[in-house]
């Protein structure tokens, strides 16, 4: 009777873990996650009672005093808070998993070739290009102009998710397309925030990165394998570029491109080696008759070697990917949502998007608009003239009405676009660069909102019309 609890105990945890498991390999599980977390930002930053412990708990103090042999001090790293740590080395494993996705993807996925490539990667151009020209326009030599790298990016988890969710509404194709179209987008926005989105640089320091860089790609080309030799420079190379001016988070991808693609291990090297130890294993099953243990000690030694031959026949940058990949899109983003996504929103005038002020502009109106319209419009224009100009193929089995209804998802930037306004206008004074982030930041999450029913409705309305014209 007392071992009846822990076995309903340990059977509820089964069953907890099996559920957890099914729900995390859903594609709109991540979008669901970030979702809740922005929803949770949101009411911590402004209810009475949570709003000062919010703020107080992202500006709390994690830098390291070191004090120096002549009684002075340092701090390391210098000005880190949570907010810090979750934007400035959290989201280095966020654009380190990116890296990888877009290296891997460049190699043998839907970015491998010029002629899987060119399409949408001259489609997330012109989505990158007419959102940022929008936004221009609208804040054209006021205080809002730097942000113009707000509104360019895709968030290709929430994109992914929603097309998931709609299941065979839309061509398979173009899944594909849009999936390849926002990574080619990560690309661009990594671009942006790595050129246009630095501080003042300090050359010195980013010369020693440059390096150690250099010499991390010879170790590369030697054909080196281990992982500390790639894991001990990247702490090294994160730590000169955050004192030099370039964000830190680059630092994850220069290191994504740097890790071995190629196993330690060849395929016949591995046939060969399994082979050797399935059989010791069976001689030594023949040799043990008078035991029942399995495994005995040299059949442990067997099974550890097969694991680690088989862990050296996978490439490094594959099983860091694989390894990561839950890490980020079940902590990490949540975490950056919870810290970035809680705006307090004193009055009704952040949710008037088109309201301009002289010397401000309309950081609203410019983020709204390229996401809403900049977005699709010119992802489709874009696909248009690859098209006509024979640079790309149209996806197989889609119309020119369903790219676009799917363009409209690509407005949905959430992520890489609360990022870049976190580093943007940082000329402006304390007051004025808050006001602008968190009126940018409450507009993202308007605009990626309206982005994703848009392109819902449109897809479900497409879908039924073209049904409709087959079914006749």
């Amino acid at each position: 009777m007392r071992l009846f609890p822990i076995y309903t105990w340990n059977k509820g945890i089964r069953n907890f873990d099996h559920r957890r498991r099914k729900f995390s390999n859903q594609p709109w599980a991540q979008g669901v996650i970030l979702l809740a977390c922005v929803v949770v930002a949101m009411l911590l930053a402004n209810l009475p009672f949570t709003k000062e412990f919010y703020h107080n708990l992202l500006e709390t103090d994690l830098s390291l005093y070191l004090k120096t042999p002549d009684g002075k001090g340092i701090m390391f790293p210098k000005d880190m808070t949570v907010e810090s740590f979750i934007n400035d080395i959290l989201m280095t494993l966020f654009f380190f998993t990116v890296g990888l996705e877009i290296r891997r993807e460049m190699k043998s996925g839907e970015l491998s070739s010029m002629k899987k490539a060119l399409m949408p990667v001259i489609a997330a151009v012109g989505g990158v290009l007419l959102p940022a020209v929008i936004y221009a326009v609208i804040n054209h030599g006021t205080g809002a102009a730097s942000g113009w790298g707000i509104p360019t990016a895709t968030d290709i988890a929430f994109a992914v998710g929603i097309l998931s969710i709609l299941g065979d509404k839309v061509p398979v194709s173009l899944k594909v397309f849009l999936t390849a179209l926002a990574i080619a987008d990560d690309l661009i926005a990594i671009l942006v925030v790595a050129i246009f989105y630095g501080g003042a640089i300090d050359f010195g320091l980013l010369s020693i990165a440059i390096v150690l860089i250099l010499l991390v790609l010879v170790l590369n080309k030697l054909g080196e394998k281990r992982g500390w030799y790639y894991f001990i420079p990247a702490l090294v190379i994160w730590a000169l570029f955050y004192y030099s001016g370039i964000h830190s988070t680059m630092s994850g991808v220069v290191m994504a491109f740097l890790v071995p693609m190629t196993p330690r291990y060849n395929e016949a090297y591995f046939h060969r080696k399994r082979l050797q130890y399935i059989n010791r294993l069976n001689e030594y099953n023949a040799i043990e008759t008078t035991t029942l243990v399995f495994p005995n000690g040299p059949q442990r030694h067997c099974l550890r070697r097969i694991a680690a031959v088989s862990k050296g026949s996978i490439p490094m940058s594959y099983r860091l990917e694989h390894a990561l990949g839950p890490w980020v899109n079940f902590l990490i983003m949540p975490l950056f949502a919870l810290a970035n996504a809680g705006v307090e929103i004193p009055d009704v005038s952040y949710f008037n998007v088109f309201h301009i002020d002289p010397t401000l502009g309309s950081v609203s109106m410019g983020i709204f608009l390229g996401l809403l319209v900049g977005k699709p419009l010119g992802i489709a224009l874009a696909s248009f003239i690859a098209v006509k100009l024979h640079l790309g193929d149209m996806p197989a089995k889609a119309s020119w009405k369903m790219l676009i209804a799917v363009a409209c998802l690509g407005g949905i930037g959430f992520t890489m676009s609360i990022f870049v306004d976190t580093l943007s206008f940082g000329e402006q004074t304390p007051e004025v660069m808050v006001k602008l982030r968190d009126m940018g930041k409450v507009t993202v999450l308007m605009g990626s909102l309206c982005a994703g029913v848009l392109g819902s409705l449109l897809i479900t309305f497409v879908h039924k019309i073209e049904r409709g014209k087959s079914a006749a």
